[in-house]
């Protein structure tokens, strides 16, 4: 397992995967004895977020915090969470909202953050919309890390098509991935495949964040 800091927190572009990402990490690091705890701080996008997965973290030991009003008809951003209990109790796994917009809840826990052992991870997916070059994407991370008051500590590329990406693409994404991390001046962390794709070399992981169209796995 990866090497992080006491907090992790996952960002990036909306569709990038960054939500399915911080699922699968929570998950992994359950299943070797931590005690985890997932904060969505996704206030901006209702149809992906970790709030979704209540049911799921629970049968994993994994406690979720998230706004009072998640997965209800009122999507208002009231966080009421006491971040210093949940790092000095938990390793903690922050969803943090697309782009610059939802940066801006992060930003009243960046003190704290900082002060901590804290990894900010900038998840890019080569084949989205608005982020097909590495300075489209590295653009995006300055509007976050100015958002938030965090800076990035790598870089996780999430590269995908969705159901029909293939180990070519995955592939055929890494060098998108390095000209990124290059231009912001961090290492690329790791590159995230499909599990079934029996890829070496990447961070396998399973698909627990699907389209609302899509019925979800029973897991």
């Amino acid at each position: 397992m990866f090497d992080f800091g006491r907090a992790i927190v996952i960002t990036g572009h909306y569709g990038s995967g960054k939500t399915n990402i911080a699922v699968n990490l929570a998950i992994d690091l359950a299943e070797k004895g931590e005690h985890v705890c997932v904060v969505d701080l996704d206030i901006v996008n209702p149809y992906f977020r970790t709030a979704d997965f209540e049911e799921l973290f629970k049968s994993r030991g994994i406690r979720l915090a998230a706004s009072r009003f998640a997965n209800t008809n009122l999507d208002i951003p009231s966080l009421c969470i006491d971040m210093e209990a949940l790092l000095d109790n938990y390793r903690v796994i922050l969803d943090v909202g697309g782009d610059d917009s939802g940066a801006l809840a992060l930003g009243q826990y960046a003190a704290l953050l900082s002060a901590r052992s804290c990894d900010m991870l900038y998840v890019v997916n080569k084949y989205r919309f608005l982020t097909h070059t590495p300075y489209e994407a590295v653009e995006l991370l300055r509007d976050i890390e100015q958002a938030s008051g965090i800076k990035a500590t790598g870089i996780v590329n999430c590269s995908n098509l969705g159901k029909s990406t293939s180990a070519k693409d995955v592939e055929s994404s890494r060098d998108f991935a390095a000209q990124c991390a290059e231009a912001a001046g961090v290492p690329v962390v790791f590159t995230a495949a499909r599990r079934e794709l029996n890829m070496n070399d990447v961070y396998s992981v399973d698909i627990y964040v699907r389209p609302f169209w899509e019925e979800r796995p029973d897991n």
